[in-house]
């Protein structure tokens, strides 16, 4: 049986809601046949397994909210690629109904700014209190070695002096600076600053992404390997260029 709380450790707070800030990526539903989403789900997980596996995602039913779809069933696809839905937003009024059946919530549809498509857009869902003054993002330096299994976020940009391992991420809103071998992950721009642009010493990167779009190591050219190279966003494209 487990002890009974004491008078003092009653009195104290269990919990307490504070403002903040949460940032998803969105899965964009574009047809109600959950076969071909499935299909297609899985080809897309198998490019790139470790980046996918355990994501949270919010999934976008505003292009097919006047259309029937049977959501269980594409929660359940979505489950089965080992991402994780975290609610929809969009959707009719029947999208809704259906998802509060199944205990997912259902959040406003995120707003691109501008020059920037919503699927683009991490989604911002703040719980306001009261509301904090804004500052401006900070610049992260990591002086030590980021093991695997290690992950390390940046509100602004983000400076590693030594390697980062294989089976390690680092992620920044900015640019990401590596003076040394990157063989993990890392990705810049994660709110969509198509801007931004990573820097290495030496490309040995198991996953490179800008803004969203990505190349696993499979799709990088030899020729850029175990280099000082710069990454950044031409349009669409993830340009590699020697340094």
């Amino acid at each position: 049986m487990p002890p009974t709380p004491s008078l003092s450790s009653q009195n104290l707070p269990a919990f307490e809601f504070k403002s903040s800030v949460i940032t998803v990526p969105v899965l964009n539903i574009y047809t109600t046949d959950v076969n071909v989403l499935s299909l297609q789900l899985r080809e897309k997980v198998k490019q790139a397994p470790e980046f996918f596996k355990n994501s949270s995602v919010l999934v976008d039913l505003q292009k097919v909210q006047d259309q029937d779809l049977n959501l269980s069933l594409l929660i359940n696809a979505i489950h089965n690629v080992e991402i994780l839905p975290i609610g929809i937003c969009g959707g009719s009024e029947a999208h809704k109904k259906l998802a509060h059946q199944i205990q997912l919530p259902s959040f406003t549809p995120p707003r691109a700014s501008a020059g920037k498509p919503a699927a683009e857009k991490a989604l911002e869902t703040p719980i306001t209190t009261n509301p904090e003054p804004v500052e401006p993002p900070s610049n992260t330096l990591i002086s030590q070695p980021v093991r695997s299994g290690q992950r390390i976020y940046a509100k602004g940009d983000l400076t590693i002096t030594s390697h980062v391992s294989a089976g390690a991420e680092v992620i920044a809103e900015g640019n990401i600076h590596i003076y040394g071998a990157l063989r993990g992950r890392a990705l810049a721009g994660v709110l969509g600053d198509k801007k931004a642009r990573i820097f290495c010493t030496d490309l040995q990167a198991e996953l490179i992404s800008i803004a969203g779009n990505y190349r696993i190591s499979e799709d990088i050219a030899d020729s850029y390997k175990k280099i000082p190279v710069q990454i950044y966003l031409n349009e669409q494209a993830l340009i590699i260029k020697n340094t």
